[in-house]
């Protein structure tokens, strides 16, 4: 075989598992929703959850232990990581596009104005307004870890690392209270399918990018980064930074600019 700069890697056989594990859980939330039956959910995240695991220990192993990860591995992984967030603005476009198409020209079906007749829209200054400091404060704690794993400053970055991912599950705890208060549901009119939906695939992102921000404090305790090699740690710093900055636009204009205009009524 000619030489070659990339890491060939071997036969697995968890993307093919994980791919079905994966599509077992809407299917699993879609029978929990319309039959109360929460079996194939719990299972199928179950089994997600080990495989992700398992993966993650071959990972690792080839990263840190073998060194396959070289110069070009790590750049091929890191462009990887840049398309797919690109491919993740591209899905939240479609929601603030849902969205301002139907709040800047309110159509007769929902009362000719916004947010419709009979939605009681949230606080912007209350319980949203918390959640926007605690994920703006998380990604000035991830800027710190990084800045002290660059740095050599082991227990400066742990302390960053943890605080961000307290830092993350303390939003989704306050977003589900959240959620328990509100007036309206998913079946409210366009404006309660556009609220679910938009906050609730970013609270599902902030549960993944937390958990990702878990298996780097837990790899960093084990001592598996340095100043040189970190890429793990970093591309999971670009997904946070991304979170930060779709609830960012997710405050401004649902939130804010939301009941701001339910003000006007």
């Amino acid at each position: 075989m000619p030489r070659q700069p990339f890491h060939l890697v071997e036969f697995s056989p968890w993307p093919l598992l994980v791919s079905f594990s994966i599509l077992a859980l809407p299917i699993g939330l879609i029978n929990y929703l319309r039959n109360a039956d929460f079996n194939l959910l719990i299972l199928s995240f179950i089994t997600t959850t080990i495989i992700s695991v398992v993966w993650w220990r071959d990972v690792i192993r080839e990263s840190t232990f073998q060194g396959f990860h070289g110069f070009n591995v790590t750049k091929g992984l890191k462009f990887g990581v840049a398309l797919f967030i690109l491919s993740e603005v591209c899905f939240f476009f479609a929601f603030f596009w849902a969205y301002f198409h139907s709040s800047l020209a309110p159509t007769v079906e929902v009362g000719a104005h916004w947010p419709p007749t009979g939605i009681e829209t949230l606080n912007a200054f209350q319980v949203p307004l918390l959640n926007t400091s605690v994920l703006l404060l998380s990604g000035v704690s991830i800027t710190w870890a990084h800045h002290s794993i660059e740095e050599g400053k082991y227990f400066s970055a742990i302390q960053g690392l943890f605080l961000t991912v307290v830092l993350g599950f303390y939003f989704l705890v306050l977003q589900y209270g959240e959620y328990m208060e509100t007036s309206f549901s998913m079946a409210d009119s366009i404006y309660g399918s556009c609220f679910f939906l938009a906050t609730g695939f970013h609270g599902t992102h902030v549960a993944v990018g937390a958990t990702f921000l878990t298996v780097c404090l837990l790899r960093l305790l084990f001592f598996h980064f340095n100043k040189q090699h970190h890429v793990g740690f970093l591309v999971a710093a670009w997904y946070w930074h991304f979170v930060d900055v779709v609830w960012l636009f997710l405050y401004v204009s649902i939130y804010w600019w939301g009941s701001y205009q339910g003000s006007l009524k």
